[in-house]
């Protein structure tokens, strides 16, 4: 497969937090090729067997949130404005002045109304609205959106998807398409092989909003081991560099109370043995993942996490190095190969 057109195909699939069923469509279709029997639930989330455990084998589960961040409609006022709530952590910072698709009967085109500086004060000038303050202009009267646009449909930046320098890309909803991705490239290095251990795959809606298709899968495929695939923060010259990992660095590998030791243990293992380069991230406490929601079901699963370094998250420009998305790749096939034996 080629990593940066699978890439795309995600992003350029809608599925904000709630209504992800085209960005779930797009990845069923990817899916199918390794596990035929793939299917999206009722929640929307995308679940496939590819292997059956043989007796006294266990089943690992890999998991990447399938949903964005978006908006949600929740007025139409006299003038024809919409009003939205934020679907997950937008940064409000930059919504002003953007392009926006509004996804009713029909997508409509529509802007974020923004006052031209000429007429605000140095004071208001200065203020960042919430998302609950703005409006957003699809230029029609409000007898004519209310045709088209009802309460609670969803709306999200648009933003094409842009080839960088090197091997980086940017676009919308990279977190978390791209490990979508680094899932079906793994299953693409492993589909020759014959591994010792039951494997399943979940594309996961609702992360942004509290983990809650995480939750209702994973308690579905009952693993007894899963990996969580995201993305974490990449080192910005305005940020803590400790904080951050590096992109073109490798994939980082999670450590924290409530990630299995012995699984960051083995990543790292093998990261060094078969040279592919890895970074470290660790937590005091939980992830922020769907690990967090994953490792408690079923009377508890065994936790790994491996995340790909992401610039300016939460915006329409979030950028990675697909390097880094390739490397997280043969580390979990790497893994996967071993899991299992001399069991």
């Amino acid at each position: 497969m080629e990593l940066r057109n699978t890439i795309e195909t995600l992003c350029r699939a809608p599925g904000i937090s709630g209504w992800e069923k085209n960005a779930s469509m797009a990845a069923l279709n990817l899916l199918k090729p390794y596990a035929p029997n793939a299917e999206i639930d009722a929640f929307q989330n995308v679940l496939g067997v590819v292997r059956l455990a043989e007796e006294g084998k266990p089943t690992v589960l890999l998991d990447a949130h399938i949903d964005e961040i978006g908006m949600i409609v929740t007025h139409v006022d006299a003038k024809g404005f919409l009003k939205v709530a934020s679907c997950g952590g937008m940064d409000r910072r930059l919504v002003l002045g953007q392009e926006v698709s509004v996804y009713g009967r029909k997508e409509l085109h529509g802007v974020i109304a923004a006052m031209p500086p000429h007429l605000t004060s140095s004071e208001d000038g200065a203020k960042v609205p919430e998302i609950e303050q703005i409006l957003i202009d699809v230029g029609m009267e409000k007898d004519e959106v209310k045709k088209v646009v009802a309460l609670g449909d969803r709306v999200s930046i648009r933003s094409d998807f842009h080839s960088m320098l090197g091997s980086r890309v940017a676009s919308r909803a990279l977190d978390d398409r791209c490990c979508v991705a680094v899932i079906l490239r793994t299953l693409e290095l492993l589909q020759d092989e014959k591994l010792d251990c039951g494997l399943s795959v979940m594309f996961t809606t609702q992360e942004e909003t509290g983990e809650r298709g995480a939750e209702i899968a994973g308690y579905r495929l009952k693993p007894d081991i899963a990996v969580a695939l995201d993305v974490s923060f990449a080192h910005t010259p305005d940020a803590d560099e400790y904080k951050c990992g590096k992109m073109g660095k490798g994939p980082m590998i999670g450590m924290a109370p409530s990630l299995d030791r012995k699984i960051s243990a083995e990543f790292v293992r093998l990261a060094e043995e078969k040279g592919i380069p890895y970074q470290t991230e660790v937590m005091g406490g939980t992830t922020g993942t769907n690990a967090d929601a994953i490792g408690t079901l079923c009377g508890g699963v065994r936790m790994g996490l491996l995340s790909v370094p992401l610039k300016y998250m939460h915006t329409p420009i979030e950028m990675i190095d697909l390097a880094d998305c390739e490397a997280a790749a043969q580390l979990l096939a790497a893994y996967l190969s071993e899991v299992g034996k001399g069991e």
